[in-house]
């Protein structure tokens, strides 16, 4: 279903919108979260998700803390304060381009139908 440009666009919000309801998440458990949430409809691949996680440590917005699970090491992220201030700012953003893309696609609707 999805163009994946849109997902790759879209990346640093599901991660951070994630992480804002789920305190803290692995690499892993973020791709099969967004699978079960879009029933299997998106999919994102580990090689988009790692350099997209790792540019939100690097700019601040994630910390990392390493766990020894069973025989596993997991490396968990979680926002920052920063993280979840840009939380609020991605959505807003979100929101606002979804009104502008409705006005494009259904240009008799009210704007403010909330679908």
């Amino acid at each position: 279903m999805a163009n994946s440009q849109l997902i790759k666009g879209s990346l640093q919000t599901i991660i951070l919108k994630l992480l804002e309801e789920n305190e803290k998440m692995y690499g892993y458990e973020i791709t099969q979260k967004v699978k079960e949430l879009t029933a299997g409809e998106i999919k994102i691949t580990e090689g988009a998700l790692y350099p997209a996680l790792h540019k939100l440590e690097a700019e601040g917005l994630l910390s990392t803390e390493i766990q020894q699970v069973d025989n596993r090491v997991r490396k968990y992220y979680r926002l920052t304060q920063n993280g979840e201030k840009e939380v609020n700012a991605k959505m807003s953003e979100l929101k606002a381009f979804m009104e502008n893309m409705q006005r494009i696609i259904n240009p008799g609707l009210n704007p403010d139908y909330n679908f």
